[in-house]
């Protein structure tokens, strides 16, 4: 079985300082050179909001990325998912050792798949070893696919369906691999347990409390509220059987307008770096779960697979504790056509960094090596703990 850790609350002495703004534009149009065409950061510390901005929110029209720009967050719906179900389990109204089988009767089986087996804690874990529903859609990584499929509906049970068409990954509770079906299921149970779509539960108890004005649930509408940037998008030559070492990246293409609906309660959430930072604070400042389902949320494994991004990182329940500098930091980014999020908040709640980039599909210049690690690492480490 897995060991599962307790985060105790890391330093964050001086957490009421700013950033050096310098430095972190330094950072913002170093992203550059990886291949960003636009960056837009903000930092929320107790002495106030830094915001900084690089390149272009329109490539074409050389125009900046909008400082309050909506943006696709991607897999950063995941918290705002895996806090809802931890509130109706603070209600009593599941549990989080709940069997999937319990409130989705036959929906997880075939080809080794067995729903009575995986619990709704190892959904949200990425514990249960129901495949990732990805694999099977081709048409989201070849760009002639994409085009002829951006507007389509997918909808939660087609996408658990393609994902029941591959063997687990693993035994439930034996091993840990990322998984959107598992915040698919997430949803679908969600709905079950409440009546209510898992989108109205979010908007209700969530978006709506803490006065997330900028935050949006798309559902199956393409478009992005104004102001946004333009998302940009390459794709390989063969999609997800590209060599890594000779991918064959083919032009930007802009990707703004498509039908998120096949990401979900995985990922099709729509925010702000404004609204970003204050559900970040507030989740990890108590605002959002009593005590007891923030623990759960909190209690983070040991996660080798993320080593090469995020070194040392462990995974909650839908939240990631990633070392810093000074200690460390919860986070939780997203990945999506057209949009990449980073962000974190410190172990107290009281400082927080959101990092959007209108890109998912980033090549670094000629003769600027790989990076080593996630991209947006220093910058966020210089966010939470470099000081003037």
């Amino acid at each position: 079985m897995i060991a599962v850790l307790g985060i105790a609350t890391a330093g964050t002495a001086n957490a009421d300082h700013r950033p050096d703004t310098k430095t972190l534009q330094r950072h913002a149009d170093a992203l550059l050179d990886h291949g960003a065409p636009g960056v837009l950061v903000e930092v929320d510390t107790p002495r106030g909001d830094v915001e900084v901005r690089s390149g272009y929110g329109n490539v074409a029209a050389r125009t900046p990325v909008p400082w309050q720009a909506k943006f696709r967050i991607g897999s950063y719906t995941k918290p705002f998912v895996a806090a809802t179900v931890l509130q109706l389990v603070g209600e009593g109204r599941l549990s989080l050792e709940d069997t999937v089988d319990r409130w989705l009767p036959g929906v997880v089986t075939g080809n080794g798949n067995d729903g009575t087996k995986i619990t709704v804690r190892q959904l949200l874990q990425h514990t249960s070893g129901v495949p990732n529903y990805l694999g099977k859609m081709p048409e989201l990584f070849l760009e002639k696919e994409f085009e002829e499929n951006r507007f389509r509906t997918v909808t939660p049970e087609q996408t658990v369906a393609l994902a029941m068409q591959m063997p687990p990954d693993f035994a439930p509770g034996t091993d840990w691999n990322y998984s959107n079906t598992g915040y698919t299921l997430a949803g679908m149970i969600i709905e079950r347990v409440t009546g209510n779509t898992w989108q109205h539960e979010v908007r209700s108890r969530i978006v709506g409390p803490l006065g997330l004005r900028d935050t949006y649930l798309p559902g199956t509408s393409p478009f992005l509220p104004r102001p946004h940037a333009v998302s940009y998008q390459r794709f390989t030559e063969k999609g997800m059987e590209a060599d890594p070492n000779d991918p064959r990246w083919g032009e930007p293409i802009d990707v703004t307008t498509y039908n998120p609906s096949w990401g979900g309660a995985a990922g099709d959430m729509i925010s702000t770096t404004d609204d970003g930072n204050k559900f970040l604070k507030a989740l990890i400042g108590g605002k959002v779960l009593r005590p007891a389902q923030l623990a759960e949320m909190t209690k983070a494994m040991r996660v080798p697979a993320l080593d090469p991004a995020w070194p040392g990182a462990r995974y909650g329940l839908g939240i990631m504790w990633i070392p810093s500098s000074c200690g460390g930091y919860w986070s939780h980014g997203g990945d999506i056509p057209g949009f990449k999020t980073r962000n974190g908040v410190t172990a107290d709640g009281t400082r927080s960094v959101m990092v959007s980039i209108n890109t998912d599909s980033m090549v670094p210049k000629p003769n600027v090596p790989k990076p080593t690690k996630d991209v947006t690492v220093d910058l966020v480490d210089h966010a939470l703990c470099g000081m003037k």
